[in-house]
């Protein structure tokens, strides 16, 4: 039986993990983040490190501003994400 860790414990991973994110793979951001869902904490800030479809870290993204809104065009998969700023 496996041991649960602390949720305190669980937000220390998450940021190390973070902090070397461009060496990650798509399948370890996957894992991460369900991860953070598990023990029910929000990634925030740390979501638009990556794309949110194919899960690759944005490396040089192609960033717009219109509207109140930040498009964030990733040059892997071309899908569109838009933050309000």
């Amino acid at each position: 039986m496996k041991s649960r860790i602390s949720k305190s414990e669980a937000k220390k991973e998450i940021e190390k993990f973070f902090l070397k994110i461009e060496k990650k793979t798509p399948g370890k951001i996957k894992k991460i983040k369900r991860f953070a869902m598990k023990y029910n904490i929000p990634l925030k800030e740390k979501r638009k490190l990556f794309c949110g479809k194919c899960l690759v870290h944005y490396k040089n993204p192609k960033i717009r501003i219109k509207n109140k809104f930040k498009l964030v065009t990733c040059l892997g998969c071309k899908n569109v994400s838009r933050w309000k700023l």
